[in-house]
């Protein structure tokens, strides 16, 4: 058993320091916010994520999860420290380190004995060099400790099973010692034959951000060529299909739709531009994803405004808000461009979405919040799926044709056929498909 300080309970840190838990470590999760903390000694999770809340409770019940506000009380006795605080785009585009480092200098003032100090957190290249003399400097007497990188590759909506099973676990350390630190945390893996990529430290800060900006590339690519297979009359499911057949491209991530956001996939190809640009490259590539995904909202009000005509002051439903399924994150999500894009043409702004609507509040309390995709859709010309949650896969399109005042939908995220919603009297469009398309 490895005593674990997990700094940090947002997306990342909670979650690897519930599922830690479970591997039998003993795990105390800090955080300066006392509500948090507050409401996760009440098993109250302050996100939306399956499972988590379970697993939550499980480590808690079992004494092998624990939350403070107190950093000194999480390190006490414990072997490693993994910092996961968040790293949020500055203006610039570059990862905001201020949290990472005020955390290092506390870690510095509070070490009295050998600890291995680890970023979970997304960081540029070179922030553990940066943090190991933000700590040396804080250190009240001679300590000695260890350096480690951990990227994270999880999925929100996934994020148990991509612990639990993951693609890889990356350490990143110049010391035996951290290292064999670090392959106990994750030793339970090795029954699953999980390949452990170790790796120096500034290898390891940039495996995560490189993965991200290829995903990234890849959703634009894939949307680029549904728009251009919308020109020539081609099926992108189908290019989809036969290119994702091929074992050196694969089937992930070929989804043409509303792009790539969260609180990834933004953040990370930002940041990996301004990482090229100081270290005097370019990442053309990159730069041209952004570019096609950021387009991307003003392509769907288009589409929406050739099957209904000038949305202007029409009802206009969105159905889901959330960035992706199975999370509360709108972090980055298309439907605020969408919004932002309909409220300029001053349209009535009708949403409805499982579990995201508290947090768009936040940000647009003036639109109507509804109890389901139906109230949503009542009255409104236009019908805009958005989120492609399971419960939205399957509308009774009959009592959505009564209810609308106008007969366009446009499915941003291709779940549907428009011979399917023809029958029904509907004016259908999504991405990449010609009029005469269906998917396989």
């Amino acid at each position: 058993m490895i005593r674990i300080c997990m700094v940090g309970t947002g997306y990342v840190g909670l979650v690897s320091g519930a599922c830690m838990a479970d591997f039998g470590h003993k795990v105390t999760c800090v955080d300066i916010n006392p509500e948090r903390i507050e409401s996760l000694l009440r098993g109250e999770i302050p996100f939306y994520e399956p499972g988590l809340d379970r697993l939550v409770l499980k480590g808690v019940e079992e004494e092998r999860l624990s939350f403070t506000t107190s950093l000194s009380e999480g390190m006490d006795g414990a072997d490693v420290v993994f910092i996961a605080v968040q790293t949020p785009m500055s203006e610039s585009g570059e990862a905001d380190l201020q949290y990472v480092m005020k955390v290092g200098e506390e870690i510095g003032e509070l070490l009295t004995g050998y600890k291995v100090i680890v970023t979970k957190s997304t960081v540029p290249v070179g922030t553990n060099r940066r943090l190991r003399e933000v700590i040396q400097g804080k250190l009240r007497t001679a300590t000695e400790f260890d350096m480690a990188s951990n990227p994270e590759f999880l999925r929100e909506g996934s994020s148990i099973e991509d612990f639990m099973h993951p693609d890889r676990v990356v350490i990143g350390t110049e010391s035996e010692r951290a290292e064999t630190l670090m392959r106990e945390i994750y030793r339970p893996l090795f029954l699953l034959d999980t390949p452990i990529v170790k790796t120096g430290i500034e290898t390891a800060e940039l495996v995560k951000y490189a993965s991200n900006s290829y995903l990234a590339v890849k959703i634009s690519f894939i949307n680029e060529i549904a728009r251009l297979a919308e020109r020539v009359g081609a099926d992108v499911f189908d290019v989809a299909k036969a290119m994702g057949l091929d074992k050196r491209i694969g089937a992930k991530f070929l989804h043409p739709g509303l792009g790539f956001g969260g609180s990834c996939l933004p953040k990370d190809t930002n940041a990996i531009v301004h990482i090229a640009r100081e270290a005097g490259g370019d990442m053309s590539i990159v730069r041209k994803a952004i570019e096609v995904n950021r387009d991307i909202p003003g392509v769907a009000i288009a589409k929406a405004e050739r099957l209904a005509g000038k949305l202007d002051g029409k009802r206009v439903a969105l159905i889901g808000l959330a960035f992706k399924p199975n999370t509360d994150d709108i972090r980055s999500a298309a439907s605020l461009e969408l919004v932002k894009l309909l409220a300029a043409k001053g349209c009535e702004i009708r949403a409805h979405d499982p579990a995201a609507m508290e947090n768009f509040k936040l940000f647009h309390p003036e639109i109507t919040y509804c109890g389901s995709p139906y109230e949503a859709c009542e009255g409104a010309e236009v019908a805009i799926l958005v989120t492609e949650w399971n419960q939205y896969r399957q509308l009774d399109f009959a009592w959505l044709a009564d209810t609308m005042s106008g007969n366009s939908f446009l499915d941003c995220r291709n779940v549907y056929d428009r011979p399917h919603l023809e029958k029904f009297g509907f004016k259908y469009d999504c991405f990449g498909r010609a009029d005469h398309s269906s998917p396989a």
